[in-house]
């Protein structure tokens, strides 16, 4: 077996080195936002791609208490008074396919929907109807498109505008309007949402679709950090009772 590999980071006795540059020229020169996309593409961003991942970093930090990751934090906050790394990653482990996974999923469908658009000599328009009558006929959901609370998202509308003025509106930011246009003539109007917004903005940026679930991670723990913060100084331990549960299973009986 051999060493393991690594082109991201290295030091020795006086350097640390991140994809080549001195950190101590970056602390000193760029942002958290730059930080991340340098350690993912391995290049800094521009000044216009640095502007809209601070957008998506803030947009998604945190969503109130009852997200899964939020309540999965403070649920275990209210039982380990001091471990706040615990707490933390139990949020993590509460994002997944259901929570936080629509920006991959709609990821894979903007890039797969476009790779077959240009294959096939299609329009975005043309393939985005294509996709959509597909979903319907196998009984699924697009990811991407609906919200529970906004009947429009506007996190997803400052996006646009963002994109729109700093350039950036390229060709997923145009099929994930085509989608939604497709789903509103075969289905019903359904805004796009967060996710799909900040897939197609990752896809503009060259990002593939795992950075869609890794972007909203890297976001999401300042959220948590302040969510399991608060749960500790403002609430008294053990405070999910049992009471709070509501048992319907079999009534008591006998053997």
């Amino acid at each position: 077996m051999g060493p393991w590999r690594t082109a991201i980071t290295h030091s020795d006795r006086d350097h640390v080195w991140v994809r080549g540059y001195d950190v101590t020229e970056l602390m000193a020169n760029i942002t958290f936002a730059d930080m991340v996309v340098l350690l993912h593409r391995g290049e800094l961003p521009t000044p216009a791609e640095r502007k809209i991942i601070d957008a998506i970093l803030v947009a998604i930090a945190d969503h109130g208490p009852g997200s899964p990751s939020s309540m999965a934090a403070r649920t275990i906050a209210t039982g380990n008074r001091r471990a706040v790394e615990a707490a933390i990653a139990g949020g993590i482990l509460a994002i997944g396919d259901a929570h936080a996974g629509a920006g991959f999923d709609c990821m894979m469908v903007i890039t797969d929907g476009i790779a077959r658009a240009k294959k096939e000599s299609m329009l975005f328009v043309d393939m985005a109807e294509k996709i959509v009558a597909e979903t319907r006929a196998a009984n699924k959901r697009l990811p991407g498109l609906g919200h529970p609370f906004h009947d429009q998202d506007p996190r997803t509308v400052r996006l646009f505008e963002m994109v729109n003025e700093l350039g950036l509106a390229r060709d997923g930011y145009t099929f994930i309007h085509a989608l939604a246009d497709a789903t509103r003539k075969q289905i019903k109007a359904l805004p796009i949402n967060a996710d799909g917004a900040i897939a197609a903005i990752l896809y503009d940026l060259g990002l593939p679709p795992l950075m869609a679930k890794t972007i909203f991670i890297i976001g999401r723990v300042a959220g948590l950090s302040a969510q399991v913060m608060e749960e500790y100084s403002r609430e008294k331990p053990l405070r999910v009772r049992i009471d709070d549960v509501q048992y319907d299973g079999i009534p008591p009986r006998k053997l």
